[in-house]
């Protein structure tokens, strides 16, 4: 089998980074170390490659080398989740039926809850795709999947010279409108489901980040609640927020995260640094 990019068949580690790639996921399988290694590592490496000896040395390069910052995965926890309700459903499936389980597993899907893991951690790794190849020439910086105290995780946290961008990623389908009833506080609507609960969720992850900087930053710093969709149908007219979070798609937000600010790419490399420890890898 020759080198190349491929999807694993199997759950692995990215031999550069080491973090965990889940079993489906895109790699590049490297055929005389047997080895794989994550595309985000993969692709800086053809980069770094491919540039001139003077580019690879420079500044920015050496900055991102002595920060010396675990970055995470994305959608390593969701991957892990999705795993694991494979692996029990499988192990109950053959336990019931012992002599036909293969068969039963091989002719019936997986149920909608599992299915979600799969593609939440889809959606996780095309936003950071997205994004770390839309930021690479700037200062903004972006850690993916952290772990929040008390449980829970955040999708990505970009720190950018605007202040810093609480990203919760949502791969869901259909028409996304925020109402206002007249009595009440205001509802997210995807096909017309209600999903407020969304922002309810990024409600905890800012309020976690905002602590945190109060203790790690010097001065009061933005932090901007995002809700990137990657396939629903945002509203070109109308209310574009909710609560103050902001609804995005990955080249709109990837413009916010480009644009010049009160934050220096010191500044910038300080902050990172420091979430990085505050919300470890999750």
């Amino acid at each position: 089998m020759r080198s190349r990019v491929m999807q694993l068949h199997r759950p692995d580690i990215c031999r550069s980074c080491g973090c965990s790639i889940a079993g489906g996921a895109r790699a590049y399988w490297d055929a005389e170390r047997r080895t794989v290694t994550c595309l985000s590592c993969f692709r800086a490496g053809s980069k770094r490659a491919a540039a001139p000896r003077h580019a690879r040395t420079g500044a920015g390069a050496v900055t991102r080398r002595q920060a010396g910052v675990e970055r995470g995965r994305a959608g390593a926890s969701a991957g892990r989740e999705y795993l694991r309700r494979r692996a029990n459903r499988e192990a109950r499936r053959r336990r019931r039926h012992p002599w036909i389980g293969g068969l039963l597993l091989s002719i019936s899907g997986p149920p909608q809850h599992e299915r979600a893991w799969d593609v939440g951690r889809r959606g996780e790794e095309s936003v950071a795709s997205a994004l770390e190849r839309r930021i690479e020439n700037g200062p903004a910086r972006i850690l993916h999947d952290r772990r929040m105290p008390g449980g829970g995780n955040i999708d990505h946290i970009a720190i950018a010279p605007r202040g810093v961008f609480v990203i919760d990623t949502k791969a869901v389908r259909g028409k996304v409108r925020v109402s206002q009833p007249l009595l009440g506080s205001p509802k997210l609507r995807v096909s017309g489901r209600d999903r407020t609960k969304f922002a309810d969720g990024l409600d905890r992850q800012v309020g976690a980040v905002r602590e945190a900087l109060e203790r790690i930053a010097s001065g009061e710093v933005p932090v901007q609640g995002v809700l990137c969709f990657t396939k629903a149908d945002l509203p070109l007219l109308g209310a574009s927020q909710i609560r103050g979070h902001r609804l995005h798609y990955r080249r709109a937000l990837a413009r916010k995260l480009n644009r010049t600010g009160p934050l220096s790419p010191e500044q910038i490399e300080s902050l990172t640094v420091s979430l990085a420890a505050a919300f470890p890898p999750a």
